[in-house]
């Protein structure tokens, strides 16, 4: 399943220029992107991502997976769904970037409550600033994170970042990608 997401992520959102042109969110400039929303969002993405994801995080008691709208949207949905059909039902969250104005005014939506345990969930780190945020927002709502799972690791700190956070927090410091940068560059340069 790996190699075909891999494969998947390559062909569907995977950009390369020999020139850096592709402005990050962290501000910079890359030589290569990744829009995963492009493969997030495919029914075979879903599937595949749903399903290796689980398999990353099935042997933890966790009540839901989530993080930062938007990027972690789709990944906890298809975490979420494949729980079920699975037989070990997750719940998917979201954190918003800024407070519901309206209502209720949460930061965070879903089936969640103060003391639950969670995987916060991105779609690709750099700096791992999104993923950092949607920690904070969850730390302050008194919700425990057992794991970090990123969909693509761009190898640039990002992953240092988030364990040094977890840490702060008192959180297990367990980061895990499913795919890296250089596993795609490999099949870029192949």
């Amino acid at each position: 399943m790996k190699d075909n997401l891999i494969k998947l992520i390559y062909e569907k959102a995977f950009k390369y220029s020999e020139e850096p042109v592709f402005r990050l969110t962290s501000g910079g400039l890359s030589n290569y992107y990744f829009n995963c929303k492009t493969v997030t969002l495919s029914p075979e993405g879903m599937h595949l991502i749903g399903n290796i994801i689980y398999d990353m995080i099935s042997h933890l008691d966790v009540k839901g997976i989530g993080g930062l709208t938007i990027g972690a949207d789709p990944i906890a949905c298809a975490v979420s769904y494949t729980s079920y059909l699975r037989g070990k039902a997750i719940e998917a969250f979201v954190v918003r970037k800024k407070a519901k104005e309206h209502g209720t005014m949460q930061w965070i939506e879903g089936n969640l409550k103060r003391g639950d345990s969670v995987v916060v969930v991105d779609d690709v780190i750099t700096t791992g600033s999104s993923t950092v945020q949607a920690i904070s927002r969850l730390k302050e709502a008194g919700i425990y994170v057992k794991k970090v799972v990123v969909l693509v690791d761009r190898q640039e700190g990002g992953r240092d970042n988030i364990i040094k956070f977890l840490k702060e927090c008192g959180f297990p410091s367990d980061v895990e990608a499913v795919v890296l940068r250089d596993e795609v560059m490999a099949l870029y340069r192949s």
